[in-house]
Order: C-alpha cells, then sequence, then structure tokens
C-alpha cells in the first residue's frame, strides 16, 4: 500500500478539495506522513500556513497529491524539518508569518523577518516587534584556518537581492549559507479576500519570468475548485504559450551560464535568439512575456497569425545547433563546467527537485507527464534526464529541451483546435459549495470551494492551492515555486568547488528570488 493510500484509510475526514483530495489528521498521523516522506516513500511538494492550520502536501510517483492539514489550536505542530530537511526553511516561513511553531525544529532562526516588519507574525496574532533576535547567526565552519566572504544582497548585476556567507580554506568553500527573504511581498496576505480578477493578476506577477507557468497553476487550481470547463481552442493556446515561455528562458540560461565562465559570445548570440522568441511572443499574443494572458475558464488573446512563431522556430533550428557544437567543442568552457557544482541524484530525489535541476541529477520528474495535464497527454515529447548532476549536465538538459519545445510547438500549431478562448467563470453556479473554515480573515467564510494543480515551469513544478468563498473571492491561496526545494540544493553543490565557480553553479540552477520569498 502507497504512503498516499495509507493516509487516506485513516484520516479524520476528507475535505472537498479537487481533483486531489485534502484531509485533515491528528499529530500522529502528521508524524506518520512525515517519515514516510523522509524514507522516501513520497516527496514533499509544499508545506504552507493559515492562521490556525498548518498544511502539507505530498506526491507520489504518479503525480498524484494529497493534502494534509493539521490543526493547531494551541500553535505549534510537529516538525518536518526534523526528519526531513527539505521543510526546514518553509517552517521558518511559517513561524515568521503565523507564529505557528514546529516543535523539535533543528533550526529556530528568522527566515523572512529580517527585523524590519512593524509587528512580529503579521498573520498570526500581529505583535508589537519587540526587535528581539534581530541578529542573523550564520552557521559556523570549524577546521583549519577558513576565512569568510559576504556576498550581497547587492549584486553587481541588476539582479534581485540575496546574500551568500561562504567559508572557504583559501579558494576551497567549505560551506555555503544562504539569507534570502529581501524580496518577500506577502503574497499569501494579498491573495486573501482578493477578487478572483486582482488575484489571477497577482498570481502572473509572482515571479516574471514564469508569468505562463503561474497564470497556468493558479488557473487551474480556480477551475478544479470551481468545476470549470476550458474550451480546446484556449489549452492549446496555453500549451502554446507556456512552451514559449521554456524556450525563451532556456536559451538565456544556456548563454548565461557561459557567459559565467567568461565566454560572452554564448551570451550574445543566445541573447539574439531569446529576444526572437519574445518578440514573436508579442506579434502573437500582444505581450513579450504573455503576462495576463491565461485566466481562470481559457485565455484572453487569440493566436491571430502563426507566421512570427514559425519564423521563430526556423531561425532557432538553423543557428542553435552552432551554438550547441560550439560549446561542446571549446576545451576551456567544458574546462569549467565538467564536474563542477555536482548534486548527488539521491540529494535531487529527497528534495523533490524539480526542472533541469533534478533531471540533470537523475530525477525523472515532469508535471506534464505525471500527473499530466491537457493537451500534453496528445503531444509526444521526451521528459530527458542525465545523469553527471554537474554544470554541464544542467547545461544539455536545457539543450535538449529546447529542442523539445521546438518539437511541441510544431505539433501545437499543426494541431490548433478552432473554437472559443474563454468560458465564464461563475461561483455561483457551482453544487460543491460546502461549509468550511476559513483562512486570515477575522471571519470564517461560511461556504468555500478549493482546488489544487500542478504545472511545469521552466524551473520545473509550480503548485497553486486555493479556497474561494461563495462570492468567489479568495478566502486562502498558497502558490509554490520550485526553487523553494533548489535554494537549499545549491549550498550543498559548491562545497568542494572554488569560489570563483559560484556563479557558474548559481547560474546552472537560475532559482527565483521572488518565487521564494512569497
Amino acid at each position: 500500500m502507497s504512503l498516499r493510500s495509507a493516509l487516506l484509510n485513516v484520516s479524520r475526514s476528507i475535505e472537498q478539495q479537487q481533483p486531489w483530495p485534502r484531509i485533515v489528521v491528528d499529530a500522529d498521523t502528521w508524524r506518520q506522513a512525515v517519515l514516510g516522506i523522509a524514507a522516501g516513500e513520497a516527496t514533499l511538494a509544499a508545506l504552507w500556513a493559515e492562521r490556525r492550520t498548518v498544511h502539507l502536501a505530498l506526491t507520489e510517483a504518479d503525480g498524484s497529491l494529497l493534502v494534509l492539514s493539521l490543526p493547531c489550536p494551541e500553535g505549534r505542530f510537529p516538525s518536518v524539518g526534523l526528519t526531513h530537511a527539505a521543510g526546514q526553511r518553509p517552517e521558518r516561513t511559517i513561524r515568521d508569518l503565523y507564529g505557528l511553531v514546529a516543535e523539535g525544529a533543528p533550526d529556530e532562526r528568522r527566515w523572512l523577518d529580517h527585523g524590519r516588519w512593524p509587528v512580529r507574525e503579521p498573520l498570526g496574532q500581529a505583535a508589537k516587534h519587540d526587535r528581539s533576535g534581530d541578529r542573523y547567526e550564520f552557521l559556523r565552519a570549524e577546521g583549519p584556518p577558513l576565512h569568510q566572504i559576504a556576498v550581497g544582497p547587492v549584486h553587481a548585476g541588476i539582479i534581485e537581492p540575496g546574500h551568500f556567507r561562504f567559508s572557504a580554506n583559501g579558494e576551497i568553500v567549505v560551506r555555503l549559507e544562504e539569507r534570502l527573504g529581501y524580496v518577500h511581498k506577502g503574497i499569501d496576505a494579498l491573495l486573501a479576500g482578493a477578487e478572483l480578477e486582482q488575484a489571477t493578476r497577482l498570481a502572473a506577477r509572482v515571479s516574471g519570468d514564469s508569468t505562463v507557468a503561474y497564470s497556468l497553476a493558479f488557473a487551474r487550481a480556480v477551475e478544479a475548485a470551481l468545476g470549470v470547463a476550458v474550451p480546446q481552442r484556449a489549452i492549446w493556446l496555453r500549451a502554446l504559450m507556456a512552451e514559449l515561455e521554456r524556450l525563451a528562458n532556456h536559451l538565456g540560461d544556456f548563454g548565461a551560464i557561459c557567459n559565467d565562465a567568461a565566454f560572452s559570445l554564448m551570451l550574445a548570440h543566445t541573447g539574439m535568439l531569446r529576444e526572437e522568441v519574445l518578440r514573436a511572443s508579442k506579434a502573437a499574443f500582444g505581450h513579450r512575456l504573455m503576462m495576463d494572458r491565461v485566466v481562470p475558464g481559457g485565455v484572453t488573446a487569440d493566436l491571430a497569425d502563426p507566421a512570427p512563431i514559425r519564423a521563430v522556430l526556423a531561425s532557432i533550428r538553423a543557428r542553435f545547433p552552432q551554438l550547441v557544437e560550439l560549446y561542446d567543442e571549446t576545451a576551456s568552457l567544458q574546462n569549467r563546467t565538467v564536474s563542477t557544482g555536482w548534486l548527488a541524484p539521491d540529494l535531487a530525489q529527497r528534495f523533490g527537485a524539480g526542472g533541469p535541476v533534478g533531471r540533470a541529477s537523475g530525477r525523472a520528474f515532469d508535471a506534464r507527464r505525471h500527473p499530466g495535464y491537457a493537451p500534453y497527454g496528445e503531444l509526444e515529447f521526451d521528459v530527458v534526464t542525465r545523469t553527471d548532476g554537474d554544470v554541464d549536465a544542467r547545461i544539455w538538459v536545457r539543450i535538449d529541451e529546447i529542442t523539445q519545445s521546438l518539437r511541441l510547438i510544431d505539433q501545437i500549431l499543426a494541431h490548433l483546435p478552432a473554437g472559443t478562448l474563454r468560458n465564464p467563470v461563475n461561483v455561483s453556479s457551482t453544487d460543491r459549495l460546502v461549509p468550511q473554515a476559513g483562512g486570515l480573515r477575522n471571519e470564517p467564510a461560511e461556504h468555500c470551494v478549493e482546488g489544487i494543480a500542478l504545472v511545469e515551469g521552466f524551473r520545473g513544478d509550480v503548485l497553486a492551492w486555493v479556497r474561494l468563498d461563495e462570492e468567489g473571492r479568495i478566502d486562502a491561496c498558497h502558490l509554490r515555486d520550485p526553487s523553494v526545494f533548489q535554494w537549499p540544493l545549491l549550498e550543498a553543490v559548491i562545497e568542494n568547488n572554488i569560489v570563483a565557480d559560484f556563479p557558474l553553479c548559481n547560474k546552472s540552477f537560475n532559482c527565483s528570488y521572488s518565487g521564494h520569498d512569497l
């Protein structure tokens, strides 16, 4: 019996969440689930909270999801991070935002709260900020003579802020510790109580380079909750936008990694190809990033003319193979990427690393395939993996995925069905409104519906969980970026590499600060 089946058998109640169930559990069942995840029986997909409840989502190999909810009337819950390291930072986030304490947690330092907020635990009791305990103590590295190098949070490039503290012996990195949270925006609080249209726009702006992925995850969660059917043409147009987004970002990452190895020629050429993709997206859908084009019920823009997209596909096919050959035959570049930043397969598996980070270390998980969603079941594509787990492997996964996206876009354009673009989203028409405890608001909503979705972005799987009240407003919502479980792995892969290789390792992961610091 799978862990998911075992938990369903002992659950206290099953809530009306679509398309996968949510169960209310006691502390013992919560511990059983955590131990099962730590033993590799399932993967931690998300860990988040509301004012008096903590939620855990797990997924199995076939992509099926299960959400566990543990009421915390005393403000405490058994630690996930005690036996499963991937849960440590989400637990610290939960404590900072809601004041819910993970009992036995191995790391109790503040995470999002940098001592700049006017109150402690703003989504919980919201006590006045006493300024105590704001000094952040980085973990110590002991041994031969070591020195520390502090990088950030402000960086030399025009990128988001993050602090990296290196402990090094000469040029060899002994420990890296990250301090993030500088771009915390209060997304959970902004979503709670928001009208559906406002929430849709907010979801699209969580991480701008993944606006299609986030919009699609949020839309699918809302549609699952309300039982909304999406027109076939809209489903296929969504996939087209998602593959264009993946194509543009992988091209940019390929060049940027090479640029961090002082091979700027590659960045120049891939940058031109990426720009062509963005211009084709603008011509096809009216926006370079296709922001606000995917909404609950369908899409807001039709593909009037596929010619710009066909032209950019032809351009990439003509020029990209030469860039791949240049990368593969440049010995000085290979010297920097091969064997650098090795991520052990078992570590990628334990943290549920998605996207190129996980697939370069042998974890063949792709939400388009498992659990899968339309129209990918009708399209032919390969989930490409590598086993070397180094920077070079992460480059090659991106190269292979560029080829797969070109193949998918060809199929989508060839089989794009006719029809309408959007169906109405009417919460009053659903028959699934059930009594439910509310989220962040002072008064609980009387009737709610819930939905959850998992979609594949260019970094990996994006999760969206949403609860809507009887008037169609967001009662509670949580969005989880793939970077949540990738950032800690960056600390692992840089160990025993030289300081100068950190930019290569960092760019080969290309984690999102904005998507992480919700």
